[in-house]
């Protein structure tokens, strides 16, 4: 058994991966892609969960894959680790990465792949695939255009620029910086506020957000669940509460 794969907690409607290799900036292993993919599946299959979290422990946030299982090693290589980014994108729950310092390589894409990113002042990035001779992925590559827009993502991928905080903030990459003691307290607080929204509506527009900014939006799943939202008793509650001013209860129904 690895001690140190990337852990999965759960506390009611929230799960949390925490990354637990701060001796190598928490780099990612072939193992702890597996270890990641299962507990994504895991988190997926519960339907009590409605945000997920990552957060890593030492200096860094990750360092991306760990380089020396690249060469000669297709079946886990890139377009492995692709596949697990891809599925942090398909995630049921709304996710947040918590970047408490450095994150590096398919880090970057990783932190993409969630849906909300908060970061801290001292917390830095770079994209160093030309440098290493390493053709990055299809999804990573749509993750960094549709976020980020084109001139940032050619500048990042071509250059491999490091970047600091505020830059990050700027091109979109972070979407708020908080100071270093209240990461945490703010990540907490954003869960909490997402976890008290109805599950339908928010799980299903978190879902054709995605697939719209990939300009892959599926007309019918979306009548299906503007159609069940519509319908739901969730709507019923969230009007009378509205109604009443008092924080409403939703069951997801």
């Amino acid at each position: 058994m690895d001690d140190n794969a990337p852990l999965l907690t759960l506390d009611g409607p929230v799960a949390t991966i925490c990354l637990r290799r701060p001796e190598v900036a928490n780099r990612l292993s072939p193992h702890d892609l597996q270890v990641l993919r299962d507990h994504i599946d895991a988190v997926n299959a519960m339907e009590r969960v409605l945000v997920l979290r990552f957060v890593s422990s030492g200096k860094y946030f990750c360092s991306g894959y760990d380089i020396g299982s690249l060469a000669g090693k297709s079946d886990q290589g890139a377009l492995n680790f692709g596949e697990v980014m891809d599925a942090i994108e398909a995630a049921r729950p709304v996710t947040i990465a918590a970047i408490n310092g450095g994150v590096y390589g398919g880090a970057t894409d990783l932190c993409l792949a969630c849906d909300f990113r908060i970061g801290v002042p001292g917390c830095d990035m770079f994209m160093p695939a030309a440098r290493l001779g390493l053709h990055f992925y299809r999804g990573g590559m749509e993750r960094y255009v549709s976020r980020l827009g084109l001139n940032a993502a050619k500048r990042l991928f071509l250059t491999a620029d490091k970047i600091d905080a505020q830059e990050m903030l700027r091109i979109g990459f972070l979407t708020e910086i908080v100071d270093t003691p209240v990461l945490q307290a703010r990540v907490d607080q954003l869960s909490s506020q997402l976890a008290g929204m109805a599950p339908i509506a928010l799980l299903g527009m978190k879902t054709h957000l995605n697939a719209i900014a990939r300009g892959a939006l599926d007309a019918d799943a979306l009548q299906r669940d503007l159609h069940r939202s519509e319908t739901s008793a969730d709507l019923r509650e969230g009007a009378a509460a509205w109604k009443e001013k008092r924080k409403p209860v939703f069951h997801g129904k």
